[in-house]
């Protein structure tokens, strides 16, 4: 009985990671910390709390978790203008609410970060509730993010549309099923075994293959 769609809107709606791995970069230099930017990318999905311990260790979280995360967030100011929907995002969510859908686009973003990219996919206009950092007491890929975004439109079922095994696996600790792009640079075979029902090149292809998916018609 889906009666909600929940959308990702870092990676999945906006071309953000690669811009979140060089903010993540220079972050960790600030620090003397060096990373892969390959490693980092790996991370990206996760919230800023997991990420720290996961990509650069325990001993990093504990001396610098919070620094660390704020120099992050100067880095990513620097570099967010730069960030470009993707083709086919706004379409997308306008088909899927003219269907009937109740809309959240979910982020686990910092405010003023969450505002500006819903205002490049002009989707301000067309969503019934958004969701921020502020929003889920722990991060992706634990599921609060996804039971809030379904609390604030009262939905009853959802389909997630994400691009990291991180949405997959969240959205599938509420049993949510999750449609995944490929636009994060996780594989076919890495999004279907965190959970993932369907993977797409694009949200244009997406969109195509609406009728063939959970958001065909609210149930």
């Amino acid at each position: 009985m889906v009666d909600t769609a929940i959308f990702d809107v870092d990676g999945t709606l906006v071309d953000s990671n690669y811009q979140h791995a060089l903010a993540w970069s220079r972050a960790f230099a600030r620090y003397d910390i060096v990373q892969p930017l390959w490693r980092i990318h790996r991370g990206i999905g996760m919230g800023g709390d997991i990420f720290v311990p996961e990509i650069a260790g325990r001993e990093v979280e504990e001396a610098h978790g919070d620094d660390l995360r704020d120099a992050w967030v100067e880095e990513f100011d620097q570099l967010i203008d730069e960030v470009q929907p993707f083709e086919g995002a706004h379409e997308l969510l306008a088909e899927v609410k003219e269907r009937g859908f109740r809309l959240v686009l979910a982020s686990s973003g910092k405010s003023k970060h969450v505002e500006h990219f819903l205002d490049l996919i002009d989707g301000l206009p067309l969503a019934d509730a958004w969701t921020t950092s502020e929003d889920a007491e722990h991060s992706k890929p634990e599921p609060d993010l996804v039971k809030s975004a379904l609390a604030k439109v009262g939905g009853s079922s959802a389909v997630m549309v994400g691009d990291s095994t991180y949405d997959a696996i969240a959205a599938g600790k509420l049993d949510v099923a999750t449609l995944a792009v490929r636009t994060g640079g996780f594989s076919v075979e890495e999004l279907t075994e965190a959970g993932a029902v369907k993977v797409y090149d694009s949200l244009v292809d997406l969109r195509h293959d609406l009728d063939a998916t959970g958001l065909a018609r609210p149930a």
